[in-house]
């Protein structure tokens, strides 16, 4: 009986040297390197490894076949082997004509293995970046995993099969037209992808774009797929302790011209164990665990072979950490038990943050598989288990000799986990900032680094100014309003100078923006910003130059309004003022330079408009007021008339003058209105209105209401003898 041992050792780095894993990654290795060291799981040894037919070629880099690992959870595997159709190699193999269409260039790997189990499975997931325009189309990339051996037969070359299957259809190979998103692109049609499977639509539930790969050669972009297939499986059943023999297969189809690839899974290739995987929760490294930071996570799997019953399986630890101490107990007992159908079980390791220097501290973990052909396969896996880090943040002290509102500042972080983010207390993020230190003395900003795994440590910064050259005050004349006759003055600290000191001003001017002087004169209003500069640094500071208000013209006319001739009395009420002009609108006008009474009279009826206007410098502003002149109200009330037609006193009026309006009302001795109007120069002929009427003669009672010029109201009443002869 053969004891196939399989050991899976993650090692231990050292903790200063752990770098970021990248995403997808292009180690140097050779063909043989990739199935022995990458693919190979438990249960398998392999043999006569063949590249593209070549035994030497096998045992050289090739660039069709790659190590990749992947730290990217959008991508379900973490690492294995890419072989892909990008390059140069010409291949030539019957069995790859399974989609039809011309073969041209791709990888081939052939070699021949011996099984501790009955069974066969490894995971893989095909991509190509002919999904994006080709879909359904004649660059329909081929690719498979032909098997051969005893109690196999098959259609292909030694009788071999595909295992490379639609799931559910054992008889339809992935491929770009089996398995895509379900519809055709780039002018495929539906013809060509039903000509490979009638049911190629259903397919679209194995495809995906969640996840685009992209592959990098020493560093530099490489490579990147457009879809992919989800996780496919590919198993077979074979006979304990026979010899058969693989060939992974893969082309491009009537063209070289865009690149498909197919990822197959590290330790993947096994036969009917039990396998162990350990994982850690962080891009920091992948064999090592930090206490109070991270943790690991052990995965059991077993054969599909064996999902349809119970199995109970028993795990031994061992290493210089221990269990209950260093980290909490994986489980109850050390027997773990697969539910039927489970294929796999978890297990936990979380370090206990001791705070304990002890260095590097091992976990291994083995369980051992009995196979169908009676062989005992141990498997093995290795976490560390590292203490704590006491790491040590450095910031930066500096003295400057001049004030300044950005000085820069840093820190750095030594003997943690990377990469550390840094928190300053003036409330920037960074490793480099800028400090603010505007006075003399000391200024101290409090940096907080933090690490990978959530460890802080603190340090603080010192800013020291000793600045000697200071600016002691800045003095201003105003401009008279809108004038630039303004004069602005700097003074400089004289003790503080080192060596001869340069003055500047600069700011808004009709000439030029700036003079080299302490003084500077014949400016406008606005800021003035002033600097001396000595041999060692530069002070700066700034004033405002004002300029005299503009002014504000008002005055008060008394009287407003009256008979002519009218006195009025003029008071100016205007803001301070140089000059002020004064037009009284009747012809006369006044020039004075203070803000004394000014009078004028009015002799005749007429609106006039009177116009102060007030000047400071070059501003001006302007008020009116009107005056309102009238005549004396006048009328008669005589007390008898004869509307006898001799044209001698015949109408009865009143005779108004400078009247606005007239309301007059006539009453006979019984009451009875016999007249009435609204007419200023009404005329009352002695008859009844709108009747023709002639009024006896007697006594009639008149009243009447009438309104000058000025709006006063003046209401009179009396009596009229009419005489008819």
């Amino acid at each position: 009986m053969k004891n196939w041992i399989l050991i899976v050792v993650l090692a231990f780095t050292s903790t200063g040297l752990l770098s970021q894993q990248m995403n997808l990654i292009q180690p140097s290795m050779t063909p043989a390197q990739a199935v022995e060291d990458v693919l190979l799981g438990a249960g398998i040894n392999a043999f006569n490894i063949t590249y593209n037919g070549s035994a030497p070629n096998a045992l050289q880099t090739q660039q069709g076949v790659k190590r990749f690992t992947n730290t990217d959870p959008a991508f379900p595997i973490s690492g294995g082997v890419l072989m892909h159709t990008n390059g140069t190699n010409t291949v030539s193999d019957p069995d790859l004509t399974i989609i039809g269409g011309a073969i041209t260039n791709g990888s081939i790997i052939e070699f021949d293995f011996v099984p501790s189990g009955d069974t066969l499975s490894f995971n893989y997931i095909f991509s190509s970046t002919e999904y994006a325009s080709y879909t359904c189309s004649n660059f329909n990339d081929a690719f498979g995993f032909f098997i051969s051996g005893p109690g196999i037969n098959g259609t292909f070359s030694n009788n071999a099969i595909n295992i490379a299957t639609v799931p559910g259809s054992p008889n339809i190979p992935v491929a770009i037209n089996s398995v895509n998103g379900g519809v055709p692109t780039g002018g495929g049609t539906a013809a060509n992808c039903a000509a490979v499977d009638p049911n190629w639509t259903a397919n679209a539930v194995y495809f995906t774009t969640s996840y685009t790969p992209v592959y990098t050669a020493a560093g530099a972009p490489m490579n990147s797929y457009n879809g992919s297939t989800v996780l496919l499986p590919a198993n077979s059943s074979l006979t304990c302790g026979d010899t058969f023999h693989i060939k992974l297969a893969i082309s491009n189809v009537s063209d070289t011209g865009l690149d498909s690839g197919v990822f197959l899974e590290a330790n993947s290739f096994s036969s009917a164990v039990v396998d162990i995987n350990i994982e850690t929760n962080t891009g920091y490294s992948d064999s090592l665990l930090v206490e109070g930071c991270m943790e690991g996570k052990v995965h059991f799997t077993r054969p599909p072979n064996q999902l349809a019953n119970a199995l109970d399986v028993e795990y031994t630890l061992s290493g210089t950490a221990i269990e209950g101490v260093d980290y909490p107990p994986l489980s109850a007992t050390n027997t773990l038990t697969f539910a039927p159908g489970q294929d796999s079980i978890e297990l936990v390791i979380s370090p206990i943050q001791d705070n304990i220097v002890e260095g590097p501290e091992s976990v291994i973990i083995k369980v051992q598989t009995v196979t169908v052909c009676g062989d005992t396969i141990t498997s093995e896996g290795t976490i560390w288990i590292d203490d704590a880090p006491i790491s040590t943040v450095t910031a930066s002290d500096t003295t400057v000799l001049c004030a300044n509102d950005s000085v820069p500042i840093w820190a750095m972080t030594e003997n943690g986990f990377p990469p550390y983010t840094f928190d300053w207390n003036n409330g920037q993020s960074g490793q480099y900032v800028f400090g603010e230190a505007l006075n003399n003395g000391d200024h101290t900003y409090i940096v907080t680094s933090t690490d990978s795994c959530g460890f802080q440590f603190t340090d603080t910064t010192t800013i020291t100014v000793n600045q000697t050259l200071k600016i002691d005050s800045l003095v201003q004349t105003p401009a008279d309003c809108g004038e630039e006759n303004g004069i602005v003055v700097g003074y400089g600290h004289v003790p503080g100078y080192t060596g001869t000191p340069q003055f500047k001003w600069t700011g808004p001017g009709s000439s030029t923006a700036f003079t080299n002087a302490s003084v500077w004169g014949n400016k406008p209003s606005g800021w003035y910003y002033f600097s001396i500069t000595d041999n060692v640094c530069t002070t700066r500071d700034s004033i405002f130059l004002e300029e005299t208000p503009p002014p504000n013209a008002d005055f008060d006319a008394t009287p407003q309004s009256g008979f002519a001739p009218l006195n009025v009395t003029f008071t100016n009420n205007s803001d301070p003022a140089t000059t002020y002009f004064w037009d009284f609108g009747n012809g006369q006008s006044n020039i004075v330079n203070d803000l004394s009474d000014q009078f004028a009279t009015y002799v005749s009826e007429g609106v006039y408009t009177v116009t102060l206007t007030t000047e400071t410098g070059s501003c001006t502003d302007e008020v009116t007021k009107q005056i309102v002149v009238t005549i004396p109200l006048g009328y008669e009330m005589p007390n008898v008339f004869t509307p006898n037609g001799d044209g001698q006193n015949d109408f009865f009026t009143l005779n108004a003058e400078n009247a606005q309006s007239l309301e007059i009302v006539i009453l006979n001795r019984w009451g009875n209105v016999v007249f009435e109007s609204t007419d200023v120069d009404f005329k009352w002929n002695g008859q009844v209105q709108n009747t023709g009427a002639e009024c006896n003669d007697g006594t009639y009672f008149y009243k009447f209401q009438i309104i000058d010029f000025n709006g006063e109201t003046i209401e009179e009443h009396g009596f009229v003898q009419l005489v008819n002869k």
